[in-house]
Parts: structure tokens; sequence; C-alpha cells
């Protein structure tokens, strides 16, 4: 039993990246103040009841760093108090890594967190740019020197991948830059132009497919070299320190999230708060999404991970119709492409070709059954 995941949604940020779509807003006193308010109320009501031990805390955004110290340690408190968290527990803090203080770094350590995952996106200074963001390489390599020196041994950056204007010479700068900082764990994504957003309506020249497919590959062989083993479609860890809340959620495992637009998987429900601050804080209660954890739904998260979907995990958790179901699965993968898919004894998984056509293939493989 993985334990529950606690998901933690920080929804402020100074200014919208022109890529991003998660939800955020400017941050306000007031709407901060409500926003922690809410959110000690609902941890101590699913508290009450909880019949699970936690096994991660996961605080995103937005941008949680904006809260400052003292108020995720709040939170984190809140959390340690209200539920009950397994010892060792992986708690993970999302940081932007321009104008952190060695301090900062200090107050989380000693709050209880041990993981952080910061928004590199890349090491050149012309992309970042484009990309909005706030912060350059210097800021990258001085935040995680402060995490070191504050005592985290467990840190994370992201890496976006076929940006507009770049090259396989320049995201081999990124990688490099980012191995060179020696993290435990690097997500690596192709970027994707989501409606809705600033890029969406400026008519962005992206790289072909061809050209995103080959840097994506660039990338899982460059960083396997480097020593980061590929362990899902867009993660990759040194042994051991893959993340574990992200786990949670592609190995089926049931997650709580709470804040605006965090979704749940919870008692064997699905539900989420919809994406409207003020909504949150008048009290609204989540929308439900209706039952989870059905075998379709299993082995489509499943395979998203490089082990990809197992015959006795199947078993164990659906009994004799897991089996037939991996079965089915097992029998559709073998008239697959051998160079997209292995289908192996009491296994199927994607090869890194295959999660570049990942959708089409889930498509083939579990038609009817989800």
């Amino acid at each position: 039993m993985m334990g529950l995941g606690l998901y933690i949604h920080v929804p402020f940020c100074m200014g919208k990246c022109p890529y991003c779509d998660f939800y955020s807003v400017t941050p306000g006193e007031e709407a901060v103040d409500g926003y922690i308010k809410r959110t000690l109320e609902l941890m101590a009501e699913y508290g009450r009841d909880c019949p699970y031990e936690v096994g991660t805390v996961y605080f995103g955004g937005g941008t949680p760093g904006l809260l400052g110290a003292k108020r995720l340690g709040e939170l984190l408190e809140s959390v340690l108090r209200s539920f009950p968290v397994a010892g060792g527990a992986e708690i993970t803090c999302e940081l932007n890594p321009a104008g952190l203080e060695a301090g900062f770094f200090r107050e989380l350590k000693s709050a209880g967190f041990n993981r952080l995952s910061m928004g590199m996106q890349s090491a050149d200074e012309g992309e970042l740019r484009m990309l909005g963001r706030r912060h350059g390489p210097g800021d990258v390599e001085r935040s995680v020197e402060l995490a070191r020196a504050a005592g985290f041994g467990n840190i994370s950056l992201d890496l976006m991948l076929a940006l507009p204007g770049s090259s396989p010479e320049s995201l081999q700068g990124s990688i490099d830059f980012a191995a060179r900082l020696s993290p435990e764990h690097i997500s690596a994504y192709i970027l994707k132009i989501e409606p809705g957003t600033p890029f969406a309506s400026q008519g962005l020249q992206l790289p072909d497919d061809d050209s995103a497919a080959d840097q994506y590959l660039l990338t899982v062989e460059r960083l396997s070299r480097l020593g980061y083993s590929q362990y899902e479609i867009s993660n990759f860890s040194r042994p051991g320190y893959e993340s574990r809340h992200n786990l949670c959620y592609w190995q089926c495992g049931e997650y709580l999230g709470l804040g605006p637009a965090a979704h749940s998987f919870y008692k064997g429900r699905r539900f989420h708060w919809e994406r409207d601050l003020n909504g949150y804080l008048r009290g609204e209660a989540p929308e439900d999404d209706g039952p989870g954890g059905s075998m379709g739904e299993f082995a489509m998260l499943n395979l998203r991970l490089s082990r990809g979907l197992i015959e006795r995990e199947c078993v164990l958790r659906f009994g004799g119709e897991g089996g037939e179901m991996f079965s089915r699965v097992r029998e559709r993968a073998l008239s697959l492409p051998g160079a997209l898919i292995a289908a192996g004894p009491g296994k199927v998984a994607f090869t890194p070709e295959g999660f570049l056509v990942s959708n089409a293939l889930l498509s083939r493989l579990l038609e009817g059954m989800i």
C-alpha cells in the first residue's frame, strides 16, 4: 500500500507564463489570508475521518513560494496535525528559482519539507525570456546551492523540450547544465500550446513533429548516459529518487487535492474544485466526477510508466477479471510494432518511441475498456 497522496494547490503567481494553463491568480493579502484559512479548515475536516495513512504531500501551483516559508510551514504543520502522516513521507514544494534566499530554504527544511521541485525549463537566456520566465540560469544554480546548504537531499528540476527556435544543441546545453547541478530527479516535457493561453493566440512556430520527437529521444538517451533512468513518459531519476507522489497518480492510488482547481481520487470517488478562488473561499463544495479506479483506468495510468502494465498487479487488484484484462491488452500489444511496445511474459510496456505516440497506442490497446 503506497499510502494516500495529499496535494495542496497554491493558486498564486506574480504573472502568468504565456504557455501555462494551470489555474493561478495574482496574490492579494486578503485573498492569501482567506486561502490559508479555508485550506486549514478543509485539512481539519478531511483529516477527521481520513481512513488512510498519508505517504506523500505535494505543494504545487501556481507558485507556492509566494506564500513565504512561514505560511508554507503553517500549512504543513496543519497537515501533520490533521492527517495520519507516515514516518519518512515524501513532502515536496514546487519553487520558482528566482529571488530565493538561504533563510527561506532553512525554514522550509525545518518545517518538514524534504523534497523540492524547481521550474528551470531551460539554461538558455533567450529561451527563458521567450517563455516569460523571471529567472536566469544563475538563479537556478544559486537556488540549488542554497537548498543543498540547507540540507535538502532530494531536488527535481523541470526542463521544457521542443521550444520555438530551439535546436538539439541548445537542448543538450540545458540538459548538461541541469546535470552539472546534480539533481536527483529531472522532469522533461514537450511544449504543447494549450487553448486559451497567450501562446495560443501568438501563432508561434513550434518545431515540427519529427524535430520534437528527435529532441525527446535525445533527452532520453542523454539523461540515461548521465545516470538518470526514465521511469515515466516525462520523468527521469537516479535510482530510488522517483517521485513517490506522482507514482501514486500513475499507479492509480488514491489522493486528496485541496485548493481551487485541485483534483482528487478519494474513497473510490473522483472530484475536483472549480478553477475559482472566490468560490473556494465561499465554501463551495467540490464537483463530483464519479467513481474511479476501473480496470481500464488502471491500465491506462500504469502504461505511462516505463515498467508498464504488470500482470500480477492486475490480478492482485482485480482478481480474475484483472488477469483477463491483462491478457486482452497483451494480445493486442503483440500485433503492434516491436519498436513501439514490448509485450513480454507478465508485462506490457511502451518504448521511448512508443511514448511519443502513446495516445494512439492506448486507444488501440484499451478499446472498449475505458
